[in-house]
């Protein structure tokens, strides 16, 4: 498997995740069919788009590759039906959202890296990428955005970007080390939750 294969299945693998996230908060709010896959689409590829337009890459990749929006509506959909069976692998979704986490952390930093983007802009370009859909999530939802409330989700992405961005550095970030970083990125992710781990927040 070519590594740009291996880039783009991670891509949309973690399209999928993040638009069943957005359905499914979408589900939760009681939103229509329409509403719910548009919420999907949003929280899938917002990142996406995002990252693009500040690497300078129109149109962007969303709009560009058909199968971007075909996955991420097409899981949109299926968590619109399947929603009740959802609800009860909680568990499951949170894991996916993680991983999600690190596949979108891996594969916006290294675009941002191949575009020539320095390396301090290319780590905040991974980190927008990995939560700028679930950004746009909460503000539809009418939520304050997660990653701005006490949960370890931002710093992650943000650690991991920097992770990716010194192997690229060093000349090692290979399919190997880049599958990795996702999994550390997931696995602190996941203790996070487990522990109830968060950043410290202003005492009124």
């Amino acid at each position: 498997m070519t590594g740009s294969y291996s880039l783009l299945v991670a891509d949309l693998i973690g399209v999928a995740v993040f638009a069943a996230s957005g359905a499914s908060a979408a589900v939760a709010k009681r939103l229509d069919l329409f509403g719910v896959a548009f919420v999907g689409f949003v929280a899938a590829l917002g990142g996406g788009i995002l990252r693009d337009l500040v690497i300078g890459a129109v149109p962007p990749l969303a709009f560009a590759d058909w199968r971007y929006a075909l996955v991420a509506i097409a899981a949109a959909l299926a968590t619109f039906w399947l929603h009740p069976q959802l609800n009860r692998l909680r568990r499951t979704v949170l894991l996916l959202d993680a991983a999600g986490l690190g596949l979108f952390t891996v594969t916006g930093t290294l675009k941002a890296v191949h575009a020539g983007v320095p390396p301090v802009g290319a780590c905040l370009v991974g980190m927008l990428t990995a939560i700028g859909g679930g950004l746009a999530r909460d503000l539809l939802t009418g939520e304050i955005p997660v990653v701005l409330q006490r949960e370890i989700y931002a710093i992650v992405a943000l650690g991991g970007a920097v992770a990716v961005s010194v192997l690229s550095w060093l000349d090692v970030a290979d399919s190997v080390t880049l599958a990795a970083a996702a999994a550390a990125m997931t696995g602190v992710r996941l203790i996070a939750l487990r522990r109830r781990w968060s950043a410290p927040v202003a005492v009124p």
